[in-house]
């Protein structure tokens, strides 16, 4: 418990890696631990295909603008579901080998008993730090949007409320508000939607995107972005 406690904590004074998505809750928890303790680098899972990030679908030159814009290193793994856990396993191994103490991840409502990413860590030496964990949804929308991020919906679950007008908007305080009134949690934490962050205070300059055409897949809807 005293461990699970920590979580939040964890990568004080410590040197630490980032599950990253590109999104924005991994991007503020990033931005977080930036603030308390050395980031070696960031995780980024790719598809069997390698084509596009396992988490939002973003094509890994997106993902590498992102991570050259802050600084840093990408250890990117290409999986399918069924040995994402081995692939995941070896790249926390080889940035423990680089130094790594912790894993980061922007998770707000990960439960304590069955933790998949507690499990991980420990059975390679590294403590979980979790910057936003049991944050209020509002809350950490509202602290993404006033650190001066900006970021655009680029997947929607048209099962859950989302619509395809909403790829390609911007996530601002009104629209917040705006999905909060039809019922969507502002965090999309159901998966009701995925954003692509693309500049704030941890970006040296921003991701120049274009928008490419609406793909749909079922209840999803996906706005493909490219490199400008």
């Amino acid at each position: 418990m005293i461990e699970t406690l920590n979580w939040k904590n964890n990568a004080h004074g410590r040197k630490f890696i980032t599950s990253f998505s590109g999104g924005k809750d991994c991007v503020l928890a990033l931005y977080r631990a930036m603030k308390v303790g050395e980031s070696i680098g960031l995780i980024v899972m790719l598809e069997e295909e390698g084509k596009r990030s396992r988490s939002h679908g973003m094509p890994p030159e997106l993902v590498r603008a992102q991570a050259d814009s802050i600084g840093l290193p990408v250890y990117t793994g290409v999986a399918s579901w069924a040995d994402y856990e081995k692939v995941f396993t070896q790249l926390l191994e080889n940035a423990k080998n680089q130094g790594a103490e912790v894993l980061v991840t922007g998770d707000l409502d990960m439960p304590v008993q069955d933790c998949w990413h507690d499990k991980i860590t420990k059975s390679v030496g590294l403590k979980l730090g979790m910057p936003l964990w049991e944050m209020n949804h509002r809350e950490a929308v509202e602290e993404f949007i006033n650190r001066g991020f900006k970021t655009i919906v680029v997947t929607v679950n048209l099962k859950l409320g989302m619509r395809e007008e909403d790829l390609g908007r911007t996530l601002t305080l009104e629209y917040v508000r705006e999905l909060e009134a039809r019922g969507i949690d502002p965090c999309g934490e159901s998966g009701e939607f995925h954003t692509t962050v693309i500049d704030g205070p941890i970006f040296n300059v921003p991701i120049l995107v274009k928008k490419c055409e609406i793909i749909k897949d079922g209840e999803y809807a996906y706005l493909p972005l490219g490199l400008t």
